[in-house]
């Protein structure tokens, strides 16, 4: 195992998942905490919107979305985000964020939304008497303790993330994945070695997010 460390950059791999993860992690938060505002907006072309939208892209294929961002966004109409100088690599790490974020941001607003559906009427109903509005009364009372109710279910879509960041290797983003593909294909007579290593970096990194998140969880819940 030491001699394919050494002649492997498993950790550079491992890295790359982690930026893929956590860039992902925080863009799907903003845009699935957007979708789940507009799925409970009293504007019925915002709900329309946030249904359609959660909808269609959730019951999408990963890849598909992956390899969209890639042949249409970038190879069609020309999308580079900002990576025109930056390399090859880059561009598709972008594109592959990017993919990630739309994706995952559909199962962020579900598990927001399940938060928000357990916030009592009332006080929407008091906070909206006292002159709040629809923005007012879901950024101060509803959001605040609907993520402290659903920080567990958040936690199970960030591992989910972490291990879809793999499907990144079909448009060449070199993260772990990609790298145990390659090491299988050189080091076949190490097969069950190179998957047992990989598994073990997964594990790695997933178990302690489950129960920090499951920690805090516990700690966060509102009592009721």
């Amino acid at each position: 195992m030491f001699d394919l460390l050494s002649e492997y950059d498993v950790l550079g791999a491992f890295w790359v998942t982690v930026q893929l993860t956590v860039l992902s992690a925080i863009g799907a938060l903003i845009w699935g905490t957007i979708l789940a505002g507009m799925r409970v907006s009293p504007v019925p072309m915002m709900r329309a919107f946030g249904t359609a939208y959660v909808n269609v892209v959730r019951n999408t294929p990963l890849t598909l979305i992956i390899l969209a961002a890639s042949l249409g966004l970038n190879q069609t109409l020309g999308v580079t985000l900002g990576a025109d100088g930056d390399g090859f690599e880059q561009l598709n790490f972008r594109l592959a964020v990017l993919g990630f974020v739309a994706y995952t941001a559909t199962f962020v607003c579900e598990s927001i939304r399940s938060g928000i559906n357990t916030v009592p009427v009332g006080q929407a109903e008091a906070a909206r008497a006292l002159g709040l509005g629809f923005t007012q009364v879901l950024r101060i009372i509803v959001l605040p303790q609907s993520f402290r109710s659903v920080i567990a279910p958040l936690a199970s879509v960030l591992i989910a993330l972490t291990k879809n960041t793999t499907v990144a290797s079909a448009i060449g983003v070199a993260e772990a994945s990609f790298l145990m593909s390659e090491m299988i294909e050189n080091e076949s007579d190490a097969i069950f070695l190179v998957f047992g290593m990989f598994a073990l970096g997964f594990v790695i990194l997933t178990l302690p997010t489950g129960l920090i998140l499951g920690w805090v969880s516990n700690k966060m819940a509102v009592k009721r």
